[in-house]
């Protein structure tokens, strides 16, 4: 666990459900995957979170109330339904496009678009990938993203191509790391790969 800003933390765990296969051949996923925590005003909001440390979840609960969980992709439901069975008034938050997918995983309790208010002021950023969003966290400059942008070792650069539906073009998940990029965030928090520093952004330039 490390706070990377005063109310912004981060911490990694290793997927249960992780294959070699899936690191197809270094362009895919790594079994580490990385989650992360903000606590903005009165909100506890999680992000993709897989929960292995609970003592210190728990007392951040007890201190800010139970936790409103973003998804950004409905591969990262992760560890929802046990906080949603653990922390009475949790609430599960996904891009409405997507969340019957996601409630497939674990119940949603909210879904959203683009423009709704989202807990601790957080903005949904559409990935026009498999439904993704991207979260832009204003208090921080910072932005979680989900499969969109890998980080392998000091490489950070946009997923395979292939990590698309059938019906769909790479091009506008291309677009849209442009436009994070013109953003320019001073925090990139990748949920396959940790945070990267602003110097890492130019690698993530179609």
């Amino acid at each position: 666990m490390e706070e990377l800003a005063p109310g912004l933390w981060w911490w990694t765990g290793a997927h249960p459900d992780w294959t070699p296969e899936d690191l197809e051949g270094g362009a895919g996923w790594e079994q580490i995957v990385s989650s992360y925590a903000l606590v903005a005003g009165e909100n506890l909001v999680l992000f993709d979170p897989l929960v292995e440390n609970w003592d210190w979840l728990d007392a951040q609960v007890e201190r800010h109330g139970a936790p409103a969980i973003l998804i950004t992709i409905l591969w990262h439901v992760r560890s929802s339904q046990e906080l949603l069975d653990r922390y009475p008034g949790a609430s599960l938050w996904a891009h409405e496009p997507a969340s019957e997918w996601v409630a497939e995983r674990a119940p949603v309790t909210h879904t959203f678009l683009p423009g709704d208010d989202l807990p601790g002021d957080v903005e949904a950023i559409p990935l026009r990938r498999i439904e993704e969003v991207a979260y832009w966290l204003p208090g921080h400059d910072a932005v979680v993203v989900g499969d969109t942008i890998l980080r392998h070792g000091d490489r950070t650069e946009l997923c395979p191509p292939t990590w698309v539906r059938k019906s769909e073009t790479f091009e506008p998940a291309k677009e849209a790391v442009r436009e994070l990029v013109e953003r320019s965030p001073k925090r990139l928090l990748l949920t396959h790969g940790g945070p990267t520093e602003p110097s890492a952004l130019a690698t993530t330039r179609p």
